[in-house]
């Protein structure tokens, strides 16, 4: 496989690699039913915070995946649903909110008539993480990078182009739509990575680094799960102390 998209056989030559990113850790709370604090709302795979922690081996999304969705959802949703009753005809109040806020959303977007595709605001953003909050951070491009990212923003709600289409199936649509979240998001990351003032697992500052290279965690102030919310003036953090009673947390060295 190398050998046919690189053309270079690596039994002759040994094969270019380098690190990228590869997948964001965590994920949502969940009980041993796999359902969030949310009643009904169900998390699988790696969108909840997995039986493995915070750094797991390869391949291992794919055994949580199997498990969460072959063996215990089958089980735990029918549990859920049986104790559900029929809502008939009747529309609950928050329900008719919710779709209204949909529809003003779609509105806004279909009316924008600018000139550069939601697959091109999603290029430019992933490029901004890539460069700006990547494998390696640092507090100047991470300040840099939020404030590209409100940029960026800002000029999709004024250049958006969408295609007409009649009534249907809109890939176009489902695409701004995701792109408006991810533009969201990741203000986040940059404002959680620019919180966090120290080196942890993924997440590596040089600010924050031993003599050797390797990373320098500060578990007396950042010993926390952060819950970020999301409020008119920005992003709120709301922290959940970590405790610990048989096994305190060691430092890993590659050394």
């Amino acid at each position: 496989m190398y050998k046919k998209i690189t053309g270079t056989d690596a039994y002759q030559e040994p094969m270019l690699i380098s690190p990228s990113a590869h997948f964001s850790m965590g994920g949502l709370w969940v009980d041993y039913e796999l359902q969030s604090n949310l009643p009904g709302l169900f998390v699988l795979g790696e969108a909840n915070f997995a039986d493995h922690g915070a750094n797991r081996l390869g391949a291992n999304s794919l055994l949580q995946a199997c498990v969460d969705g072959y063996f215990i959802l089958p089980h735990t949703l029918m549990h859920y649903l049986a104790g559900e009753t029929a809502l008939g005809a009747r529309k609950l109040a928050a329900e008719e909110r919710l779709l209204q806020e949909a529809r003003a959303r779609i509105d806004l977007l279909q009316n924008i008539k600018g000139m550069r595709t939601a697959d091109q605001f999603h290029r430019a953003l992933g490029a901004l993480l890539t460069q700006k909050c990547g494998l390696i951070r640092e507090r100047g491009q991470l300040q840099e990078g939020l404030k590209e990212v409100k940029e960026l923003q800002k000029s999709f709600y004024e250049d958006l182009f969408l295609p007409e289409t009649g009534e249907g199936l809109h890939m176009e649509l489902e695409k701004a739509l995701r792109v408006e979240d991810y533009l969201e998001l990741a203000q986040l990351i940059f404002t959680d990575a620019l919180q966090r003032e120290e080196s942890c697992g993924a997440h590596f500052r040089v600010e924050y680094q031993t003599e050797q290279g390797e990373a320098a965690r500060n578990d007396a102030e950042f010993q926390f799960v952060s819950a970020w919310e999301s409020t008119s003036e920005g992003f709120q953090l709301h922290r959940e102390a970590l405790h610990f009673q048989y096994m305190q947390p060691q430092e890993r060295s590659y050394q």
